[in-house]
């Protein structure tokens, strides 16, 4: 069974966005890769004899480590985890596995697989609430009252926005920060409000594409939520051609 997306040719802000989010994902993995060879570099060779006698002739000090290097790099996995996550569910590359799917006629497939998808939708929703719970008490929000669906914001949220991350340096917007969601008192650190606000970006990401995969289900233009089967259309693509 072939899931192939058959969309109509994208308008060009439908382009814009498919740039953006590959130009993201692309940075966000060049920025991991990037710091993690200079924190290599930084520590194996400044620590070593030529840093070590660049020292002794300069008496400049050289660093051994890239001290917020491995959080961040962290930090910037997860983002890629959490973006990736819902861009899979835009572009149906999400593997899965469609064994009784195959053996059933086409009108129960699709009526299957979009019962597939809303049971995705629905364990996205309950994904997004737990994201927003987590995340608003480090940027001094209310998480939401309701163990399984929000049924209102709960006062008693304790402020977390002066939690700092343990390394990450603080690059700009450090007074807006502080000014913002710490009564004005100073961060050594990159509060944690930062990295984390990923969390409920992606949750509300990953919503929005099931939901546009849902849509497509249903007026016919996707056929599964799940990564074609290129090697066996390949392998059946090949036969074809030597028996001809």
């Amino acid at each position: 069974m072939n899931s192939q997306i058959h969309n109509p040719p994208k308008s060009g802000f439908g382009r814009f966005v498919d740039n953006v989010e590959e130009t993201l994902i692309a940075l966000t993995l060049g920025l991991m890769a990037l710091l993690t060879f200079a924190n290599v570099v930084v520590r194996y060779v400044f620590n070593s004899a030529v840093g070590k006698g660049f020292e002794n002739l300069t008496g400049l000090s050289l660093p051994t480590e890239i001290l917020w290097g491995l959080e961040v790099t962290l930090v910037l996995f997860a983002w890629l985890v959490l973006f990736g996550i819902s861009y899979g569910f835009k572009h149906a590359s999400h593997l899965g596995v469609d064994a009784i799917l195959n053996m059933l006629d086409k009108k129960p497939r699709k009526v299957l697989v979009i019962v597939s998808a809303l049971i995705c939708m629905v364990y996205a929703l309950l994904l997004m609430k737990g994201a927003w719970d987590y995340w608003a008490p480090f940027a001094g929000f209310e998480a939401t009252e309701g163990r399984w669906f929000p049924t209102g914001f709960n006062e008693r949220t304790r402020d977390q926005g002066w939690y700092e991350t343990e390394q990450i340096p603080i690059p700009f917007l450090q007074g807006w920060l502080e000014n913002t969601f710490n009564l004005g008192e100073e961060y050594e650190k990159m509060p944690r409000l930062v990295p984390y606000v990923m969390l409920p970006v992606g949750a509300a990401l990953l919503v929005l594409r099931i939901g546009q995969a849902l849509w497509r289900l249903v007026t016919g233009r996707q056929e599964s939520l799940i990564a074609s089967h290129e090697a066996e259309d390949a392998v059946e693509e090949a036969a074809a051609q030597n028996e001809g």
